[in-house]
């Protein structure tokens, strides 16, 4: 074979790899978070940034986008070019919850929106203020059932997993409470801790303060006991049968983006889920860290969009 023939041959079998190493464009990345600063969608997007800012060698910006329960940071990404410039860490109920919710979506979830990778399994914690006479989720139970509608909780959103949480405890716990809905979990938090409202389902920034006193850990909306805090009781376990508001948070991609950038990205994300920087900011929160296949995030996807579309045509939840 000829010097020439070879080198053609080279670069023929060497032109996969280039163009797999060249799929994501050559400029910074634009990773849209979908709730507030200070959230559980925020903390773990900026750390996950911060860690594919150094593996790909180019920077990636985070920009917050609330409200709508994750609509607009959703819809902005949905209508985003179709390159992998622009990416969406978001909590799985702007694509398994909110097309129950709203009467009319911006953008259809499973079209417009490509699942790109899992980041992490959120649990939602029963957080109570102190000034509350109560220190088990029973005592909390029979206190709002003395105090008929005069407990209010704040929520992420309304449709958010901390709202959804909170409208099941309601209804298997038969008491009433006022929803107070915000656009974010950090502002919520805000106001439990200042005593505004009276308790939350918080998706994990709340435990910090549950340490220093300013905070009661009554239980966790999850069906088994978390991994960080395994004395803390779930719901399910104390009668509450079937009892499950965790949420899956992952990455997404605009739904046309070539299917070579998805599974680069997907590589990429998995790769940082491997670092220990990334774990503890995962665990931190008081969730587990998902790393699973495309295929396995898109089943928990569809698995999570039947066990919450069921429960919200039972109740009757909507947004206008």
């Amino acid at each position: 074979m000829t010097t020439t023939r070879r080198t053609v041959c080279a670069l023929a079998l060497g032109a996969p790899l280039l163009a797999a190493a060249q799929a994501l464009p050559a400029r910074p990345l634009k990773l849209i978070v979908n709730f507030p600063p200070g959230g559980a969608a925020d903390v773990m997007g900026r750390a996950l940034a911060q860690q594919l800012a150094e593996q790909l060698k180019q920077q990636v910006v985070v920009e917050n986008r609330p409200g709508a329960n994750g609509n607009i940071g959703a819809d902005a990404v949905a209508k985003a070019a179709a390159d992998g410039s622009t990416l969406l860490m978001s909590s799985g109920g702007a694509v398994t919850v909110n097309p129950f919710l709203y009467k009319q979506m911006p953008f259809d979830a499973e079209r417009d929106l490509a699942p790109v990778a899992s980041v992490a399994r959120v649990l939602v914690w029963l957080l109570v203020h102190p000034s509350l006479p109560v220190n088990t989720a029973q005592e909390f139970i029979a206190y709002a059932r003395a105090n008929p509608g005069r407990l209010s909780y704040g929520s992420a959103g309304s449709g958010s997993s901390p709202h959804l949480a909170g409208e099941m405890f309601k209804r298997q716990a038969r008491f009433e409470a006022t929803h107070v809905p915000y656009k974010g979990a950090a502002p919520a938090l805000t106001d439990l801790l200042a005593g505004q409202v009276q308790f939350m389902f918080d998706p994990g920034p709340g435990l910090r303060h549950v340490k220093d006193g300013k905070l009661r850990l009554l239980a966790v909306g999850s069906p088994r006991r978390s991994t960080q805090l395994p004395d803390t009781p779930t719901l399910a376990e104390l009668g509450m049968t079937g009892f499950d508001a965790d949420t899956v948070f992952g990455i997404y991609a605009p739904g046309t983006t070539p299917a070579t950038v998805v599974a680069q990205l997907h590589d990429e994300v998995n790769k940082a889920l491997d670092t220990p920087r990334l774990q503890e900011v995962i665990k931190g929160l008081g969730g587990e860290v998902a790393q699973l296949t495309r295929q396995e995030f898109i089943n928990s996807q569809n698995r999570d969009r039947e066990r919450f579309g069921a429960f919200i045509r039972e109740a009757g939840t909507r947004v206008e």
